[in-house]
Parts: C-alpha cells; sequence; structure tokens
C-alpha cells in the first residue's frame, strides 16, 4: 500500500540502527543510498536525541520504545521491529505521532518450525536425558527406549505461518495431522492434507503431540490448563515454542509428575529470563530451551534483511507492508469515512461472537450513500473486526484481509447507490460450515452507530457495550421474565430492543447490560422454554476506537 501524503525529499534520510542488526541489512540500507547510524544499546536522552534526529529506526527486542519516546518524535516517521513481536514499542502513542510501526513476520518461520520438531524427536527418542547419562559416565540403553514419530497424531493449534511449517513437516516424517483453528475451514484443512478438529474436547483425547502456534492474549492465556491436560492420553507429549503463558505451567508440571502425559518440550515461558522456582524445572521428562525459536545464523538474518527492506522502501518509494498501526493509511481519507470505519469494524466484531464454526467467507454491501465512499478502507475496518476477536493483538487496517486470506476466508465486496429505508447501509453476511448470520448497520445523525438488522429481524440496536442477544418465540411475560433475573443478580439493562416477523412468532431481544451477567443468571434464562439461543457479545464501549483508528 502506498502513503498517499508521504513526501519524499531530496535530502538523505537518516536511520537509526537502535539494536544488533546483521550487516547484510546495514549494507542494505547504504546500497540504498540511506545514511546509517549504527549505535545499538543507546538508552535514555541519548535514544532520545537519535530517535529524533532519525527518519526511521530498526529495533529488535530492545530497546523499550514506551510513551515517553514519541512524546516528541522529530524527523521519526517509521520504525522496524526486525521480529515479530511489537511489545516494546507503545505502538499506540506512536500511531497518535504519525510514526509507522513495521514487523517481519516470515524471517523466523522456518526456524521456529525446525525448532518445534527438533524438541519433538529430542523428546520421542529422550535425547537430552541420554546424553546428559553418558556425560556422567552411563551407559544404559534400556533407560531410554523412545517411540518412533511415523505413524503418530500431531495436534497443531493455529495454522498461521509457523503451524502450516509445522504441519508440514510432520507430514514428511509420515505423521497425521490434526488441526485447530477457528478461522481454517474443513475444507480448507483438508486441502492442505490435514484433518480437522472443532474444538479441543474433540482434539486432545486423539492425539499424540500437541504443538501450539497461537498469539498470547485473554482468549489463549491458560489455553492448555489441567483440565486440557486430563483429555490427553497418558503417552501424549505437549510442545509450545508459541508465547509463554498459553501453557500452564503449573498444571504442565503437575502433570508430568503425576504422569499425566509422558513429556513437555518448552521454548516459552511466562516470565523470561526463567526464574529458579518456575516449577518445570524440577519437572520430568521435559526438555526446556531458553527462547531458541529464531535463534538461527539464516532467521537473524533474514529478518536483519526484511527489516531493512521495509524501512528502504517506506523512505524511498512512500510503500507501508507488515504495518502494525494505522499509519499506512491516508489520514484525509480517513477523516472523511471515519464513523462508518467505525460501524463496520463493530458489525465485524458482532458477526464473530455470533458465527458458528470456522468461518469461511464474508460478503459485505454498500447500500446508498455508502456506495460511493471508500469501501475498501470499509471492509477492512470489518474484517479487521472479526479477526481480533479470535487473534487479538496485531489487526488492522493495513493487516486485516491479508490475515483473513492465509487462513482461507473469502471476502467479498459489492456496492449498490440505490437508497432503501436508509440513506446509508452496510449489510453484511458471514457464512461458516453451519450456516450464515446476517447483520446490518448504519448512523443516526451522521455519529451514532446503529443495529438495524439481525438475522431476517428488523430493530434499532446500539452496538456498544455488553449485548445480550437471545432468540425466542414472541409470547407474553417473556421480556419482564428475563428482566426480573437480570435485577434478581444485580445486572442493570441499559437499552433493550426487540424485533419480531409477526405476532406469536420468531423473534429476537437485544439487551445492552451495564455488566456482564453472571453465569446463574444465563443458566436461568436459557431454562425458559420458549427461548430458542442465547448469547453474550462484548463490543467497545460507545466512542471508542482502536489504536488505529483513534
Amino acid at each position: 500500500m502506498e502513503l498517499g501524503t508521504l513526501e519524499l525529499g531530496t535530502e538523505m534520510s537518516r536511520v537509526l540502527i537502535a539494536d544488533k542488526l546483521e550487516s547484510p541489512g546495514i549494507e542494505l540500507l547504504r546500497a540504498a543510498g540511506l545514511e546509517v547510524d549504527n549505535r545499538p544499546g543507546l538508552k535514555g536522552d541519548e535514544l532520545k536525541s537519535a530517535l529524533r534526529a532519525a527518519d526511521a529506526a530498526i529495533v529488535r527486542s530492545q530497546p523499550k520504545l514506551t510513551a515517553e519516546f514519541f512524546d516528541e518524535p522529530g524527523k521519526l516517521r517509521a520504525i522496524a521491529r526486525a521480529g515479530v513481536g511489537v511489545d516494546n514499542i507503545d505502538v499506540a502513542s506512536a500511531t497518535r505521532k504519525g510514526v509507522v510501526v513495521m514487523n517481519t513476520p516470515g524471517g523466523n518461520t522456518v526456524s521456529a518450525a525446525e525448532h518445534t520438531v527438533a524438541l519433538l524427536l529430542a523428546l520421542a527418542r529422550r535425547i537430552p536425558a541420554a546424553d546428559s547419562t553418558m556425560k556422567s559416565g552411563g551407559w544404559d540403553r534400556n533407560k531410554f527406549v523412545g517411540t518412533e514419530v511415523a505413524g503418530k497424531t500431531l495436534g497443531v493449534i493455529g495454522l498461521g505461518r509457523i503451524g502450516r511449517e509445522v504441519a508440514r513437516r510432520a507430514k514428511a516424517m509420515d505423521m497425521k495431522v490434526i488441526a485447530l483453528d477457528p478461522f481454517v475451514t474443513a475444507a480448507k484443512a483438508a486441502e492442505l492434507g490435514y484433518e480437522s478438529a472443532a474444538n479441543l474436547d474433540e482434539l486432545l483425547p486423539k492425539i499424540d503431540f500437541l504443538t501450539l502456534h497461537v498469539p498470547f492474549s485473554d482468549e489463549t492465556k491458560s489455553l492448555i490448563g489441567a483440565r486440557e491436560l486430563q483429555l490427553m492420553k497418558k503417552s501424549a507429549r505437549v510442545l509450545n515454542v508459541s508465547r509463554g503463558g498459553i501453557v500452564d505451567e503449573k498444571a504442565l508440571a503437575e502433570a508430568l509428575t503425576t504422569g499425566t502425559i509422558s513429556g513437555a518440550g518448552v521454548d516459552v515461558f511466562t516470565a523470561e529470563p526463567i526464574t529458579a522456582d518456575n516449577p518445570l524445572l524440577s519437572a520430568p521428562n521435559i526438555v526446556l530451551t531458553p527462547h531458541l525459536g529464531a535463534s538461527t545464523l539464516e532467521a537473524q538474518e533474514n529478518v536483519a534483511l526484511e527489516a531493512a527492506q521495509l524501512i528502504a522502501d517506506f523512505l524511498l518509494k512512500g510503500q507501508v507492508a507488515n504495518a502494525v498501526n494505522m499509519a499506512a493509511v491516508n489520514p484525509a481519507e480517513l477523516a472523511e469515512v471515519r464513523p462508518f470505519v467505525d460501524l463496520a469494524r463493530r458489525l465485524g466484531l458482532l458477526q464473530a461472537q455470533l458465527a458458528h464454526g470456522a468461518i469461511r467467507r464474508a460478503a459485505l454491501t454498500y447500500r446508498g450513500e455508502l456506495a460511493g465512499q471508500k469501501t475498501r478502507l470499509l471492509t477492512s475496518a470489518f474484517t479487521a473486526g472479526m479477526l481480533e476477536f479470535r487473534l487479538s493483538e496485531g489487526v488492522n487496517l493495513v493487516n486485516a484481509e491479508v490475515l483473513a486470506r492465509e487462513r482461507g476466508i473469502e471476502i467479498a465486496e459489492s456496492s449498490n447507490p440505490k437508497k432503501g429505508d436508509f440513506a446509508a447501509l452496510l449489510h453484511t453476511e458471514v457464512e461458516t460450515e453451519q450456516g450464515t448470520t446476517v447483520a446490518s448497520g448504519t448512523l443516526f445523525g451522521d455519529q451514532y452507530v446503529r443495529l438495524v438488522q439481525l438475522g431476517p429481524f428488523r430493530m434499532e440496536g446500539y452496538l456498544d457495550g455488553v449485548m445480550l442477544v437471545f432468540t425466542h418465540r414472541d409470547v407474553p411475560g417473556l421480556i419482564g421474565f428475563v428482566g426480573t433475573i437480570f435485577g434478581t443478580h444485580g445486572v442493570n439493562i441499559a437499552q433493550m430492543t426487540v424485533g419480531r416477523q409477526g405476532p406469536g412468532g420468531e423473534a429476537i431481544g437485544i439487551l445492552n447490560l451495564d455488566s456482564p451477567p453472571p453465569e446463574q443468571a444465563l443458566v436461568a434464562v436459557k431454562g425458559h422454554p420458549q427461548i430458542r439461543s442465547l448469547t453474550v457479545v462484548k463490543l467497545p464501549p460507545p466512542g471508542e476506537l482502536p489504536s488505529w483508528l483513534a
């Protein structure tokens, strides 16, 4: 994507190298005619001054670029992270100051995949323990009888770049692969040569090895805990070369000690460097490595070259790739359609929480005045909202559609300038293996986002906060029944919207709540014989925008 408002001057641009960067990356920048200020290790005021004097910077996991570094960014217009994670950069602060933040997600893919396979084989053949015994003077072949991986089943949670590379290598070793990814349909998995599972309860009892390749978020924190480990075979082994905290370390140590599972290989930890009180250090049948997934000569050189190319393309051509914030979009275009961008994102978040099963396709139709707007921007916002519910961090206008395509999700859009009941309407349909959900929205007063259709029902609902969506038979007293239960549990109803097809027929209710309802209240509501379905949807508060839209 090109930055339409980027002004390219004739003066030589300066690039600050604020962390160790392999020489091929530095050579690429110099060959492109850029001035290189190679000073890794700068801190405090010296770092602030160097950043202000540079047009762009390249960093790794150090330094920590907190909000104060962006208070007065000076000339700084872009930062490239030679690596995937951007936890050491305050992306929201950078965005507000117009600084593009980019990362290099592809450079360490092979290294991380190979390290996963290395841990898998080390566990299967008990290589670390055998090596340690021999170096201590022992020779006990019977003690280290291993297991073949050929014919065994590998469960892969997360079929992103690394997950797919691991799965491909596992297939080459004659392993059976079962994938679990909310954005990869069974058809897409079959196309890749894998089986698919709908959830952890289906996946875990079937597998001999489990490997995780998902980002850390509220959704994935302790994804594998005591309950999940109990579902696995006693002979199963767990691998984590993804992010610390996805596997509950205490539960894993206990499962290894009690023989609930057979072994584990862990490269990432909740707290790094690992401390002496980490329970995994004393657990049996475990192989530990100090976050080595990307630690190969090739990976380090690849991310250095990728980061350097990102900066060169930005400074010399006005192009942005792999951006993790909003600065890659023309600000003038954004200001024109900002309220509709917010609407599109909220509809995406809503659809992600209402859809059942892996998403195959999303179709957006722009009607009335919206047909003449920058619809590509709105489509990206909808896709970002749909994905961010599952993927959490890292999804924005720039990368949303790419991430969707990687997961086999088709995104389609069409326009119809003819006005219907509303001057402008965004109609969305999301197709999964289990059906299609429909949701339409518009603006009231050029700023208030409203839900005007859900499924076959027309209504006027508020797209914000905690929403309880329930379908039911239109019978007297039902709304009062729900309100009474929530009142008993101290849950206040801020807004209520209902829609129906006819008296006594199928209907829908949407309650905007001041707080999430407790499970006991939901169980009580579900118990009503006329309620068909019940879903709690969580959307941002009114007026709250993500960092890439603020």
